[in-house]
């Protein structure tokens, strides 16, 4: 496959396609992307391992309501292989909107990577004779975070590595000053959290119809991770809409 369709730069025009899902940054900055490709995106899939609680998962009440506050509808669901549930979901999906659409077919898949998982993903959308679209493949970290900010994503950390960053980030927002308190902190961390450093959380942004509030969060660890488990959350209008 291409360079250029890994980073999705080929033309959306009339193309649907579906989105992989955690709710962080990557993703939201692809799908922002991907709409300004042409892409007609559909649905956002979701998909959480069965045999473990990894540092991808958020309460899924605060995802549906992520999904709802920008109006395109979330599938979630478990997995014990997630290319496995990826093609059934892909291919039940795809099945049901032939019949509403008179036959219009998915013809994309949507990924936030940067860096990794490009030959899981390029297999499974290969099988699925689907494009393979990933709008932020092979950019630059730190240019990856300055668009977020610029294009006025609400970004926060919602789980940190224990060992590399302490609690008092968490529910710390993707600012201006982001970078530079990051490598104040440590200067080996990958601004997008590559190494898995910490994972984030999207509250409102350019393509959000409504945006999510936090009322009441509170902090966790396990398995050498902070969490913020967000307890109680509210969708609110948009000032100006």
């Amino acid at each position: 496959m291409s360079e250029e369709s890994r980073s999705g730069k080929g033309n959306g025009s009339d193309g649907v396609a579906v989105v992989s899902w955690t709710g962080g940054k990557d993703g939201c900055l692809s799908l922002y992307k991907a709409i300004s490709q042409g892409w007609n995106v559909r649905y956002l899939l979701s998909f959480w391992n069965m045999n473990r609680q990894g540092a991808h998962e958020v309460n899924p009440d605060l995802l549906s309501a992520q999904a709802e506050a920008m109006g395109i509808p979330l599938i979630r669901t478990g997995f014990a292989s997630y290319e496995v549930e990826f093609k059934r979901v892909f291919r039940d999906l795809n099945e049901k909107e032939s019949e509403k659409n008179n036959g219009t077919k998915i013809t994309s898949a949507v990924f936030g990577h940067i860096e990794t998982h490009d030959r899981l993903v390029e297999r499974i959308c290969e099988e699925l004779e689907i494009e393979l679209v990933m709008p932020i493949w092979k950019m630059n970290s730190e240019e990856i975070v300055k668009e977020v900010v610029a294009a006025g994503f609400d970004v926060i950390l919602v789980s940190v590595k224990a060992d590399i960053l302490g609690q008092e980030w968490l529910g710390r927002k993707i600012d201006e000053r982001f970078i530079a308190d990051l490598r104040a902190t440590d200067g080996s961390i990958d601004p997008c959290g590559e190494n898995g450093e910490f994972h984030t959380f999207v509250l409102d942004g350019p393509i959000f119809k409504k945006r999510l509030k936090i009322a009441r969060s509170e902090a966790t660890k396990r398995e050498g991770l902070w969490f913020l488990d967000v307890k109680e959350f509210a969708v609110e209008e948009k000032k100006g809409q």
